[in-house]
């Protein structure tokens, strides 16, 4: 199969032949890997028990899939990614801001794959073979990962899909193993190792739980879900069907794996950490089918997340090609897998990961559904190529490239976010007003849609206003050109 030479230019219809079935299995079958089951890991390690953690990865995962799961149909209209889609409210180069939020997002669960996935494949190794676990072995298991990554993000879409084709069916069915392998061990009551609810109260530990490990996995993809359904035509396939398939996508692909992740913790009684409780539980025949899972399963997440990220460079600087910018991504990722193996607690650092790339990300994603809903859908696909192509001008050229009523409003959004975040070892000043609930993803988002209606509506309002006048005043002729007004978002 040949490398993807598509970048984050516009995908010709002919090239668009992918389908909602291929949107479902990508997105199940990438996220049945230990890097997203470990998010059901973090419920019962705050001091939760088996219902509360359950009904919080619930809730988020579904609250944030209706979020999410629109934006989907962004790309299907413009043929490109979202972050080079959010140019139309963003301005074409004030869409960098989606294209870093995509890259930190991307970034921080690739490293986070392939970090949770080589712990895992170190300790069955341990276990089958005696291999030591020192930095050596370590160095060896992540660097197998990453190569392996590599090679499926470079050669690009349709490796990538035809892997989470097989992914799907291989993965789930080592799940339903697993179920078996673990189930003897399994108990409801909260893990006494984790010392009492991490916040000190139940409801506050929940709702951290429901964000950190529900709604964390749906905002992941707000700015993923564009690199697949660029490659579906809409003259073939309604939104409808569209939106329906990414929902049904991400509500399999995210509760199936984050379940299993917080049935496991029960049952292998992981408190404080997840990998090495994991492989002690595990029985000694299920060991091959968990080796297996951390290293396909990793491979495939990682793959995807990298293939994203190199989009996103790329969009940054058109110069570089797509293999080119996920190269050089890929070694990022994989310092940071380093990093984080060596100088990082595993809980404290996915839940201050999460929960601040959440406050950044989710008025972002607002805005641009704003737009979205706007426009009904309706894009100029070339004006969005403006800055990929180095030149000027185009109706989504605002000032220079960038609409600064939705920068500000995204950077307004953003910031209360972050004052409103409830971390391990950080506690926003606005908490005060939230009674210590971690409300930072709600705020930045409501904040952010509110800054920038209110900043536009009066604009559109005189465009209303100007484009009335301009009717009634200019000569109705049949031959009369038609006027393309600048857009205002």
């Amino acid at each position: 199969m040949p490398i993807e030479q598509r970048g984050v230019d516009t995908i010709p219809d002919e090239e668009r032949t992918s389908g909602p079935r291929d949107l479902v299995s990508i997105l199940l079958g990438s996220n049945l890997c230990l890097g997203v089951i470990i998010f059901g890991w973090l419920p019962p390690s705050f001091g939760l028990g088996w219902w509360a953690s359950v009904s919080s990865v619930l809730a988020g995962t579904v609250v944030g899939t209706l979020f999410t799961a629109p934006l989907a149909l962004v790309s299907l209209r413009t043929a490109t990614n979202l972050s080079t889609s959010s140019g139309a409210q963003f301005g074409v180069r004030g869409r960098l801001v989606g294209s870093v939020v995509g890259l930190l997002l991307a970034l921080g669960y690739t490293a986070l794959t392939v970090w949770i996935g080589g712990d895992v494949m170190l300790s069955v190794l341990g276990r089958l073979f005696g291999l030591p676990a020192d930095g050596v072995s370590y160095a060896v298991v992540y660097a197998v990962l990453a190569t392996a990554t590599v090679a499926g993000a470079v050669y690009g879409y349709r490796v990538l899909l035809a892997m989470s084709k097989v992914l799907a069916i291989g993965m789930t069915s080592l799940l339903v193993l697993g179920v078996f392998a673990y189930a003897p061990h399994f108990s409801t009551a909260a893990l006494p190792g984790t010392g009492g609810y991490l916040l000190g109260s139940f409801w506050p530990t929940w709702f951290l739980a429901a964000v950190a490990a529900g709604l964390s996995g749906p905002i992941a993809f707000i700015t993923l879900l564009g690199d697949y359904t660029r490659y579906i035509s809409p003259s073939r396939y309604s939104s409808r069907r569209v939106l329906h398939a990414t929902w049904l996508g991400l509500v399999l692909g995210l509760l199936v794996p984050q379940l299993f992740g917080t049935f496991t913790a029960y049952a292998a009684h992981a408190a404080l950490d997840y990998a090495g409780p994991l492989v002690s539980a595990s029985p000694a025949w299920y060991l091959v089918p968990l080796l297996l899972s951390a290293s396909a399963g990793s491979v495939g997440n990682a793959g995807l997340m990298l293939y994203s990220m190199g989009l996103d460079l790329d969009a940054i600087l058109p110069r570089a090609s797509r293999a080119r910018a996920t190269y050089t991504v890929a070694v990022v990722a994989t310092a940071c897998v380093f990093v984080g193996h060596y100088a990082w607690n595993a809980q404290s650092a996915m839940t201050s990961f999460v929960l601040l790339l959440t406050a950044i990300g989710t008025p972002w994603a607002v805005i641009t559904l704003i737009g979205f809903a706007r426009c009904r859908g309706v894009y100029d696909a070339d004006a969005l190529q403006v800055f990929n192509r180095r030149s000027q001008g185009g109706i989504y050229w605002y000032r220079a490239g960038w609409n600064l009523r939705a920068a500000v409003s995204w950077a307004v959004g953003a910031g209360v976010g972050l004052l409103a975040v409830s971390l391990p070892s950080y506690q926003g000043p606005l908490l005060r007003l939230t009674g210590g609930v971690d409300c930072s993803f709600l705020l930045s988002g409501l904040v952010g849609g509110a800054v920038y209606v209110s900043l536009t509506l009066a604009e559109r309002r005189e465009g209303a206003r100007g484009t009335a006048r301009s009717a009634t005043t200019a000569p109705q002729t049949p031959d009369a050109p038609s006027r393309q007004f600048e857009p205002r978002s």
